[in-house]
């Protein structure tokens, strides 16, 4: 995978951790784990999250 679209919040994973060790699904690229900045536009979704501020899926 090409360096430049590799997804910079999950370093190509696809997956994220807070710092209780709980993964998700990262939100940036959808869990692909790579990003297309060729369009230029994405779709943004406000989540939800708890108390302790996790994203709520």
């Amino acid at each position: 995978m090409p360096e430049d679209t590799l997804c910079k919040a999950c370093h190509g994973t696809g997956m994220l951790a807070d710092d209780e060790g709980w993964q998700y699904k990262c939100s940036v690229c959808d869990g692909q784990g790579k990003v297309d900045m060729t369009n230029g536009v994405r779709n943004v979704r406000i989540m939800a999250t708890d108390e302790n501020n996790r994203l709520l899926d």
